[in-house]
């Protein structure tokens, strides 16, 4: 009987957040192309944002759409970490928001849940965080969730869903 060990050690750096940051930056810049939205300054905040979030370990989970009726509708995007533990996942490329919604009456909104490293640093290190959100309601879905996407670098992922309606 044989046994096999494998040991894998990954550091997460600034690099690997700035990787995973532009493919998000990447897909915000592709929903503007077909909806308008966002703006290229609001795309460059939440990169940066994205990237301070990724790097500090603070980052749950994401959402960047548009809302109609306090529901999130296509075109949505959600994008949720995970840590790999040793284990591999795909590093795809960004695209294939939906074209073609209809978005009248509704706005751009991003919606942010802190991650577990948020929940566990200290209020001195909250506090000194450079990107504050304020506490708002999450947003229902109108319709349904599809995971379609995965960006992961330095042993970490970004799971990405996009709003499909019903």
């Amino acid at each position: 009987m044989s046994s096999y060990s494998v040991t894998s050690t990954d550091t997460f750096t600034l690099t690997h957040a700035k990787h995973m940051a532009a493919k998000v930056a990447t897909d915000l810049k592709r929903m503007q192309r077909l909806y308008g939205y966002p703006s290229d300054a609001d795309i460059a905040d939440y990169e940066a944002e994205c990237i301070a979030l990724l790097k500090a370990g603070y980052f749950g989970e994401m959402t960047y759409g548009f809302r109609r009726n306090g529901d999130w509708i296509t075109p949505t995007l959600r994008h949720k970490a995970r840590d790999l533990a040793g284990a591999s996942a795909p590093d795809d490329d960004p695209g294939r928001v939906p074209p073609g919604a209809d978005i009248s009456g509704a706005t751009f909104y991003s919606y942010h849940v802190h991650g577990t490293g948020w929940h566990a640093a200290t209020q001195s290190e909250r506090d000194a965080f450079p990107h504050k959100r304020v506490g708002a309601p999450a947003p229902g879905v109108n319709g349904y969730l599809v995971d379609d996407r995965t960006y992961s670098a330095g042993g970490k992922a970004l799971g990405r869903s996009s709003v499909r309606s019903t």
